[in-house]
């Protein structure tokens, strides 16, 4: 039976996904604190007051940056928001955006697995440093401003755990957090919304993408009432928000509106039409099991107008566009979010994102789209974690023992350390590798890239984290912002002896995020006493990336390693933790279905057909 401590432990470490999937909730939502009248500044849309944070800054919190998409609005860009009047209080965050609530629920009470949010919901937050009304920095003397975007499988996830306030008082930068439209509100395709008349915009189908639009738009109208410079702005976000920086830079609808970028952990990936609406089983191009087609079938059959999805086929295809689109418009939000499945970690579900409309997205995979110049060239800096799969293999492989969900050990290290490995590089090389060579190539040295390496957690009786969680997705992101609180995991992630080390390590990574704001290139970070990052090389044996981690793991160097998916492909054929067929075919298969990483019909074919006798239906052999 499983002693008491070790059960709360793996309870604590359920908590782990949700930071770094954008929702483990660092900083609780307390009762506002009282504002402070040297906050007041002079918007676009009123006058406004924050408060004093803890971290030597000040904040405002939930300023509304687009009017709320609801009702007719639901599925269309969002519009400017409306002026108010008097003084607003900005204390408290803005509401989720609709989501199932995460393993330790939700702000508004829902439970885990609930749906919860709302579709009013478009507000930022900005943490500057304190500064009286009138000595606010003018003109040259403005301070960059660093927009982030949170991560969550743009499904999940919301601002209230990224105070930045410590970054933006220890680095003199404008820190903006923010919600977007998130799953089926953010991402949704279907002709009946792009009836004739409609603008491109709102019959784009990438209305999370026109949100992080919108406020780069308000930023570059309203920085400057915090001391911003609108000249001077990077966007960076991590997980989902990385893959939105991506998108970012595609979008010519972002154009001029920010001028540097860092991606944590993002994928350089699209979607096309298809994929978003057609029905899964569309003889000629099959869409994605949670494509408009099918979510629209099951809302016809649940409400009773069809008796199944054959029927709904047919009733589909003869709606008026007009009709379709008002009966998607009135449906409660809480009926549209439970026609898809909120079992996946921390509440995630799968959804179309990120559509090659044509107009928002170009109509073209992202590499070719960077290789031809045909994206928003600024300076940029790609990263991955170098453990970035274990996170979710601790939750979901069968090398793992778990009661009740919950890790306790592995069953089979060797699987999952090579599991986790494979999956982790070809992780770095969609998100890192392959749109740094594309981006290169078209820009020049202005691309850089860095691989997150640190791995001193501490062990515990049963769990023994450095193996099985490592320098896992998500765990750059306190030592970005400068907190070293991972809440009720925090003593589980952080040993006691390694605080000085860790936080050595924090200021060096705010200190080169900041330095691209400021100067458009990471150099020697601000305070100019850092190992040089040199850019992503184009030649053989040039330097490539920066490896981030304390002096006890090798520390700040560069590395010169470049990935390709066929190389890491490779490696499995030759790893000596895989004796047999069985063992590697085992490894192959768990690339099967995660982001497209290898087909059915690769793996089956793959190692001249040895994975043949493993077929993919079979029970994984260890356990």
């Amino acid at each position: 039976m499983l002693a008491p401590r070790s059960l709360a432990l793996a309870r604590a470490l359920l908590a782990l996904p949700l930071c770094g999937l954008g929702g483990c909730g660092l900083r609780g939502d307390p009762e506002p604190p009282p504002p402070d009248p040297a906050s007041r500044r002079s918007l676009s849309q009123g006058e406004v007051v924050g408060f004093a944070g803890e971290d030597g800054a000040h904040a405002w919190l939930g300023l509304p940056f687009a009017e709320p998409p609801t009702g007719e609005l639901r599925w269309r860009a969002p519009r400017p928001p409306d002026a108010w009047s008097g003084t607003r209080e900005a204390l408290r965050f803005g509401a989720s955006c609709v989501q199932f609530a995460g393993a330790t629920g939700a702000r508004d009470g829902a439970r885990a697995g609930e749906p919860t949010g709302s579709e009013d919901c478009l507000s930022l937050n900005v943490f500057a440093p304190r500064f009286a009304p009138d000595a606010v920095p003018r003109g040259e003397a403005r301070l960059p401003v660093m927009v982030f975007l949170h991560g969550g499988g743009n499904s999940i996830g919301d601002a209230t755990p990224y105070d930045g306030g410590l970054l933006a008082a220890s680095q003199r930068v404008v820190v903006v957090t923010l919600h977007y439209r998130l799953g089926a509100f953010g991402w949704f395709s279907h002709p009946a919304l792009r009836t004739p008349g409609t603008s491109a915009d709102d019959a784009s189908g990438n209305y999370g993408t026109l949100d992080a639009i919108r406020a780069l738009e308000w930023l570059r109208d309203n920085a400057s009432a915090f001391g911003g410079d609108p000249g001077r702005v990077l966007v960076f976000g991590e997980s989902a928000g990385g893959s939105d920086t991506f998108a970012l830079l595609l979008s010519p609808r972002a154009n001029g509106l920010f001028q540097r970028a860092i991606v944590e952990s993002g994928s350089a990936s699209t979607m096309t039409r298809a994929e978003a609406e057609h029905f899964a089983d569309d003889p000629e191009a099959p869409g994605h099991p949670g494509s408009s087609n099918e979510v629209i079938a099951k809302l016809l059959v649940r409400s009773g107008r069809a008796g199944n999805r054959a029927d709904a086929k047919r009733l589909l295809a003869a709606l008026a566009p007009e009709d379709l689109a008002a009966l998607l418009r009135r449906t409660p939000a809480v009926e549209i979010l439970t026609l898809y499945d909120g079992s996946g970690l921390a509440g995630m579900y799968a959804a179309p994102e990120l559509i090659r409309d044509g107009a928002v997205l170009p109509d073209l995979d992202p590499l070719a789209a960077f290789e031809q110049g045909r994206a928003n060239a600024v300076p940029v800096i790609l990263g991955t974690n170098r453990d970035e799969a274990k996170l979710f293999l601790l939750f979901g492989s069968p090398y793992v023992t778990r009661l009740f969900g919950l890790p306790l050990w592995l069953n089979a290290p060797d699987l999952y350390e090579a599991s986790a490995e494979v999956a982790s590089l070809l992780w770095k090389v969609r998100g890192v590798d392959a749109p740094a060579r594309a981006l290169r190539a078209a820009q020049g040295e202005s691309v850089y890239a860095y691989r997150f390496d640190w791995d001193e957690e501490p062990r515990w009786p049963g769990l023994d984290l450095p193996r099985m969680l490592g320098a896992a997705h998500g765990l750059e992101i306190p030592f970005v912002f400068g907190w070293l609180s991972l809440g009720p995991a925090t003593r589980l992630v952080f040993r006691a002896g390694g605080r000085e080390a860790n936080e050595e390590l924090s200021r060096a990574m705010m200190s080169y995020w900041s330095e691209l704001a400021y100067a458009g290139s990471p150099g020697r970070g601000r305070s100019g006493d850092l190992p040089s990052w040199q850019p992503w090389g184009a030649g053989a044996g040039e330097p490539r990336f920066l490896r981030l981690d304390t002096d006890a793991g090798g520390g700040l160097r560069m590395s010169s390693e470049e990935l390709t998916r066929e190389l890491v492909l490779a490696r499995v054929a030759r790893d000596p933790r895989l004796p047999g067929p069985r063992e590697r075919c085992e490894v192959y298969r768990s690339l099967v279905g995660r982001g497209g990483e290898l087909g059915a019909q690769e793996y089956a074919s793959i190692e001249g057909g040895a994975c043949a006798a493993f077929p993919l239906d079979a029970t994984p052999g260890a356990r």
